[in-house]
């Protein structure tokens, strides 16, 4: 009788199932990984934001802030959302603060900003509501009030 040697089918089939689960695996930790960090550095530019267009317009007064003219002003370099599919930035309270909304957000984003706490707004509302609730679908809203 001839020995050999080698693997059978079943146990490539084996391995091939292993690398497969690995792949699988780090995959899903690569998606939860940059879903977080795009989160965060949506959460650091509104701050950013926030915190620029005070500084710029908070003696004359909010009554022009819009996404354009805080390009224009140079607070943004482009108007394109940090998060989610739109985005808008208007004036509220008579001209007295400012209103950031990010809107299109998607249920985990929205969850997202819906619990973070943004010392740097003075309310938060979600979907219309202070203490609203994420929908389950990608037309949730996310509005922060800036004094």
């Amino acid at each position: 009788m001839k020995e050999e040697s080698g693997r059978s089918l079943v146990e490539i089939i084996g391995v091939l199932a292993i690398g497969a689960i690995m792949i699988a695996s780090a995959y899903s930790i690569y998606q939860s990984i940059n879903s977080r960090q795009t989160r965060l550095i949506a959460s650091e530019t509104l701050k950013d934001v926030a915190k620029k267009t005070k500084t710029l317009y908070e003696f004359s007064g909010y009554g022009n802030v819009s996404l354009s003219q805080l390009q224009t002003d140079g607070v943004l370099t482009n108007t394109n959302p940090p998060i989610g599919k739109d985005w808008h930035i208007a004036s509220a309270d008579g001209g007295d603060a400012f209103i950031i909304t990010l809107k299109k957000l998607s249920y985990d984003d929205c969850e997202y900003f819906a619990i973070k706490k943004t010392d740097w707004a003075k309310e938060k509302t979600v979907n219309g509501a202070v203490n609203g609730s994420c929908s389950n679908n990608d037309e949730n809203k996310v509005d922060f009030k800036v004094q």
